[in-house]
């Protein structure tokens, strides 16, 4: 810019400046997950986040990056078989399980995972290189009270605040799926994939619209959960398993699945776990995860269905006989996700009056400034 360009012609430029500035989306910051649960137990739950390594690695090194309990918890959340070495190389995005807990309206993961600082470490890289962008730098400096991110130590122990909720969504059980979103997505393809909506996602994410998703944007994606017969009294009473997943509950003895042809969770005993320790579980002659049709209807079965397990007394698994229709199961669709729709709509053009406003405001301040000259 001249010192010679006339009054008019800076007028102009500040305004274009300033009003792009004012309606241009922001860069990726830190993500922070509304989790309101406070209710007994609702504010703690197992999340999952989506971990893509940056370079090529193995199971065995991503369970010690997330500090997991087992090598089985990792290949579970992942649907991959028991029989699946350490040393196996690791998928991406790698779905890990980790315990998720709500405070002050957010939700954080829950003491772990940590990082150990290294020589030539930032928090920067630490966030972006190690953990992939499931975190920024000012997150990991907030939450280890970190005034000065240019100052660690080597051998300084870190917590990383992975972003996580345990909320319901429209009123029904999920599993909050902390996603890194990659280049070229879009919220309709991201709502397909994991079978949601464009309006669920808008509104977890508290997103104005589509247009403003980014590439590296960690999303809040919520995975419709199978529904169980697991008595309310069950110590794992709060089990909740998304489709392409199993878990392994009452002390590893039994595995469950979610299948998505009936939306009901499928357990069934862990294949190679003795006998002797794992109590067995009858509904009467039938075995847990035994299925017989109705000799009065091929379109009802009977199944003897997981009920939870109890340590009260002693170690016992408990079951259940539950009956279900075999042929509307096709029928059944993904869990109805519209809430909030029509709010971030009226939300959209709120923000768009507003940045009228603002750039009107600016071109009135430039103006009366120049006048004043």
């Amino acid at each position: 810019m001249t010192a010679a360009m006339a009054p008019p012609q800076l007028v102009s430029v500040l305004v274009a400046l300033l009003c792009v500035a004012a309606a241009s989306p922001a860069g990726v910051g830190a993500a922070r997950f509304v989790c309101n649960a406070t209710a007994p137990r609702a504010s703690t739950c197992q999340a999952l986040v989506a971990y893509a390594p940056p370079n090529a690695t193995t199971l065995a090194a991503v369970r010690a990056l997330f500090q997991l309990r087992s090598h089985r918890a990792l290949l579970a959340s992942n649907g991959l078989p028991l029989s699946t070495p350490p040393s196996s190389p690791a998928p991406s995005p790698l779905r890990v399980r980790l315990p998720c807990l709500c405070s002050g309206g957010a939700g954080a993961t829950f003491q772990r995972p940590t990082y150990r600082i290294r020589a030539g470490d930032t928090l920067d890289a630490i966030a972006r290189g190690v953990f992939a962008g499931l975190v920024t730098y000012q997150d990991i400096a907030a939450a280890n009270n970190v005034s000065d991110p240019n100052k660690i130590a080597v051998g300084q122990e870190l917590w990383i605040p992975v972003p996580c909720s345990c909320d319901p969504v429209a009123g029904q059980p999920v599993v909050h799926y902390t996603y890194v979103v990659p280049p070229g997505a879009s919220v309709a393809a991201i709502a397909q994939d994991f079978a949601t909506t464009e309006a669920t996602v808008l509104a977890l994410n508290r997103m104005p619209d589509a247009k403003s998703l980014l590439a590296g944007q960690v999303l809040d994606v919520p995975l419709r959960a199978c529904s169980s017969a697991i008595s309310s009294t069950a110590i794992d009473r709060n089990l909740l398993v998304p489709n392409g997943s199993y878990i392994l509950t009452a002390n590893n003895c039994i595995m469950c699945g979610c299948s998505s042809y009936t939306w009901q969770l499928d357990c069934q005993p862990t294949q190679g776990i003795s006998s002797s320790f794992c109590p067995a579980s009858k509904c009467g002659d039938m075995f847990l995860g035994n299925t017989t049709t109705s000799p009065t209807s091929s379109c009802e079965s009977t199944a003897c269905s997981y009920a939870g397990y109890t340590n009260s007394t002693s170690f016992t698994i408990l079951a259940n006989l539950t009956t279900s229709s075999t042929c509307n199961a096709a029928a059944m669709s993904p869990m109805a996700q519209q809430a909030h729709s029509s709010a971030f709509r009226l939300a959209s053009t709120w923000l768009r009056w507003t940045e009228l406003i603002v750039c009107l405001h600016v071109i009135f301040l430039c103006v009366s400034f120049l006048n004043h000259v």
